[in-house]
């Protein structure tokens, strides 16, 4: 779009010293994330947490060259860039779609619901997709920044769009609405999310019934009884106008509809559903048997049947749908190589999102992408090939794998860039029969293929063989945690992340990577091996070492770590190392003992301390800090009082007589809800960040960030009276059938949740551990728990059995419940 074009869209005051003809292809809302620099606009969106207008001088270093903005800028610092001042960069975003959308005149599905937006969205691109060319949103990109990015998206050769829209509070889908104009509608279903800003279920459903102001055909359940209610009343009321009536499209398994579900049946896993429709018997058969995949398949079959495809081409289709991967990746692999797996999509928006995930992964000097034809883009494959062959240069890959007829055709797209090693095969097979040729080391490894090219069978040979139990953690969760409390803190205030004990359990340089990608202020350690591991895989952010031992005093300044320094021993051990380095105003952090008494400096010693700093230049006190013993709970509420005046006390006591003026912090996770006059300059979040609020007050607010899983190795049928495990003490009282399921002790799954205390879910249910837990194996009851076979998964902590759930069966805390599962245990990291 020209950028007069934008600037018309926007109402935008111009403030440039280029032409009004420039063009513009991309829009940004990272610097991070910049691939096209020459003809991309930079959108300074103020959020809760940053300012895009503070990073409009690092996206101008990387060549941006237009902005849109709502502040005043120093355009002097900015030679021949443009500016577009607005009130609102939101709200300009969205117009811009707005006006882009309507340069188009295809249909346009418009989805909203609870749950199932992205499967119905991805669903429908996998049934529709030959007899259409298609745009949608990519991933759930279905915020109020979203909604635009996706429409955005929307070219000349696209002849069907289909985009998912949400809210988190009221009037925010008017906005999607201008944005979307969709013709048909789909209303998934109603629950519990995203309940927050609403006052009931009722006020939520109107909200996003705005959605479908226009829309000509509503597609939705009628068992849903609040939302049947609601949505006929919309129908009748606000939509009540004869020249733009809105239709309904329902579907019941219980009632009359325009779609009258008869039986489901689940067997083998698959499901066949019988309906009729418009006075004729028809079938289908899903390859999923659980509910909500069920209510999914039958919204997309009700769009199927509304664009009138013949009933076999549905059936042959909805017969081949496959799961759809809703997030990335990321496993260990073979000679210390990270794999990201992402076979979510097969287009340049998910390629540019994975590769700016790819691309967060600094432990590795290289990375290389193996990738497949995109299959069905519409673009002519010479276009879309020199398309990817830039992004791919652009983003510094060392070596792109190409697999595929197509690509295998379009060789010299990447060749010309003389940097980029590019290796070509016409088939997975192919290059399976010739991967033991290829050197894969110390690298980051994107797989980014089409689900016909069967990736799976790569990602095997490529992945570390470690252990069939794995801990997968969730990266998009500690993101939101990290949010959520930030949200509680006000402007100014650093936030310091605990990535100590492997990141509670979680991971290492995997969770780091992550919280340095989100600007964390400080990360902090534990011991010095774990901040030199975090050196070594590319981790900058400042690190503090809580615990340093005195004989690593030297390495902590090699790998420029930060010590916390809790006596006058630990002091002059420290600076007679960094005098032996020659150091100068070498960063420290003070550590007060106010009441907890287990590290830190006594009143009574502050004097001999200021007295060795006040002698010595090697080092700065960057910060002063103590810990609180019980800000939790409300019976310590006066404890710690008293801590804080003492913390007061003696941080402005160092403060005058050493003229310095350090960062302060006091407050853990539970302080940062319980305690917010205490925040000081900076808050140490550790717990919390993990998914578990100690002081309760927002704990529903918090996303749980570790699924354990492992697999049932056999089943067995055995008689009443028969005993399970060792020294028999796994009675059996009936006649029952016995899951071995391959995680024990030594994995750190308790000994204390043996001889039915604990419980895991097979198939969703709960399944009695019988006998006791073994070192790498225990004994489940699954009488009565249907088709369960060999290899299936068992969840043994995650969303819907947690590991507060755990802990009170062990009668401990989550903490020591993640900290314990074993190294052995494979960490699987996704990215929603």
């Amino acid at each position: 779009m020209l950028l007069s074009d934008i600037q018309k869209a926007t109402k935008a005051e111009l403030i440039s010293e280029e032409t009004k003809t420039i063009e513009i292809d991309e829009l940004l809302i990272d610097s991070r994330k910049i691939a096209n620099a020459d003809t991309a606009l930079f959108i300074a969106i103020r959020g809760s947490h940053r300012d895009g207008h503070q990073f409009i001088a690092d996206a101008y270093k990387k060549g941006v060259r237009v902005f849109l903005i709502s502040e005043k800028i120093e355009q002097g610092l900015y030679p021949y860039a443009s500016f577009l001042k607005v009130n609102d960069t939101v709200a300009a975003l969205q117009q811009l779609a707005a006006y882009h959308r309507n340069q188009y005149h295809f249909p346009i599905i418009g989805i909203t619901g609870s749950n199932g937006k992205t499967i119905v969205k991805e669903w429908l691109f996998q049934l529709l997709s030959a007899d259409y060319k298609i745009v949608r949103s990519p991933k759930s990109y279905n915020s109020q920044i979203g909604v635009p990015l996706s429409v955005w998206g929307i070219e000349a050769h696209h002849n069907l769009g289909i985009f998912e829209a949400g809210i988190s509070q009221p009037g925010e889908m008017n906005n999607s609405e201008k944005v979307l104009h969709p013709d048909i509608g789909i209303f998934t279903n109603i629950g519990e999310a995203h309940s927050e800003g609403f006052m009931n279920q009722r006020q939520k459903i109107n909200e996003k019934l705005a959605l479908f102001r226009q829309t000509k055909e509503l597609i939705y359940c009628k068992d849903h009884h609040e939302l049947n209610e609601s949505i006929v009343q919309y129908a009748h009321q606000v939509r009540n106008n004869p020249d733009n009536p809105l239709k309904l499209f329902t579907w019941s398994q219980k009632s009359d509809a325009t779609l009258r579900i008869h039986s489901i049946e689940r067997e083998n896993n698959v499901s066949v559903i019988k309906a009729s429709y418009e006075d004729k018997e028809r079938t289908i058969t899903i390859p999923f048997i659980d509910h909500a995949y069920i209510e999914d398949a039958i919204h997309c079959w009700c769009v199927l049947l509304l664009l009138k495809l013949d009933d076999a081409v549905i059936a042959e289709r909805m017969l081949h749908l496959h799961a759809v991967a809703m997030r990335l990746q990321l496993l260990h692999g073979m000679d210390n190589c990270t794999i990201i797996n992402d076979t979510y999509n097969s287009d340049l928006t998910s390629l540019q999102i994975a590769l700016d995930f790819l691309e967060q992964q600094r432990q590795h000097p290289r990375k290389t992408v193996i990738l497949s034809d995109m299959l069905q883009m519409g673009k002519p494959d010479r276009d879309l090939y020199e398309e990817v062959a830039d992004l791919i240069h652009q983003k510094n890959i060392y070596r792109i794998i190409c697999i595929g007829p197509a690509l295998y055709k379009n060789k010299e797209a990447f060749r010309k860039y003389k940097k980029l090693r590019s290796i070509f095969f016409k088939s997975t097979d192919e290059l399976l029969k010739k991967l033991h040729m290829i050197t894969f080391e110390n690298e980051a490894i994107l797989l980014k293929g089409a689900r016909s090219f069967r990736f799976e069978k790569i990602e095997k040979l490529l992945e570390q063989k470690i252990h069939k139990t794995v801990l997968e953690i969730n990266l998009t969760a500690i993101q939101h945690n990290l949010n959520v409390y930030r949200d509680l803190l006000p402007k100014g205030v650093k936030t310091m992340a605990m990535v100590k004990a492997y990141s509670y359990g979680s991971g290492s340089y995997e969770i780091a990577n992550l919280l340095q990608f989100e600007g964390i202020d400080y990360l902090t350690v534990a011991y010095v091996d774990e901040g030199v591991a975090l050196r070594k895989a590319g981790i900058t952010a400042p690190i503090m070492v809580m615990s340093p031992e005195a004989a690593a005093f030297d390495r902590m300044i090699s790998w420029k770590l930060e010590p916390e320094i809790f006596s006058i021993d630990s002091l002059q051990s420290f600076l007679k190392i960094a005098n032996a380095f020659n150091e100068q105003h070498y960063p420290i952090h003070i550590k007060l003992d106010t009441g907890m008494h287990r590290l830190g400096f006594m009143k009574h010693e502050l004097d001999a301390l200021i007295a060795e700093l006040k002698n010595n230049n090697a080092s700065k006190v960057v910060s002063i800090f103590s810990h609180l013993a019980g800000s939790d709970a409300a019976d310590f509420d006066g404890f710690t009082e008293e801590q804080a005046m003492h913390f007061n006390e003696m941080s402005k006591y160092l403060k005058d007589a050493l003229e310095i003026n350090p960062l302060l912090h006091l407050v853990n996770s539970s302080g940062i809800t319980r305690h917010p006059e205490l925040y000081y300059d900076m808050v140490r979040l550790g717990i919390g960040m993990y998914g578990f609020d100690g002081s309760n007050k927002i704990q529903s607010q918090l996303r749980h960030i570790g699924t354990l899983k492992t697999t049932i190795a056999q089943i067995k049928e055995l008689p009443k009276g028969e005993t399970v495990g060792y020294s028999r003490k796994g009675i059996l009282k009936h006649e029952s059938k016995i899951a071995t399921v391959s995680i024990g002790y030594a994995d750190g799954y308790f000994r204390d949740f043996g001889n039915g205390i604990g419980h895991m879910l097979v198939n969703g249910q709960p399944a009695k551990i019988i006998g006791s837990v073994c070192m790498d194996m225990c004994m489940l009851d699954i009488s009565g728990i249907e088709n369960v076979k060999v290899g299936d998964e068992v969840i043994v902590f995650g969303n819907d059995l947690p590991v507060s759930t755990l802990a009170d069966w062990a009668k401990t805390i989550p903490y020591e419940i993640l900290t314990s599962i074993s190294q052995r245990v494979n960490r699987i990291y996704v990215n929603e």
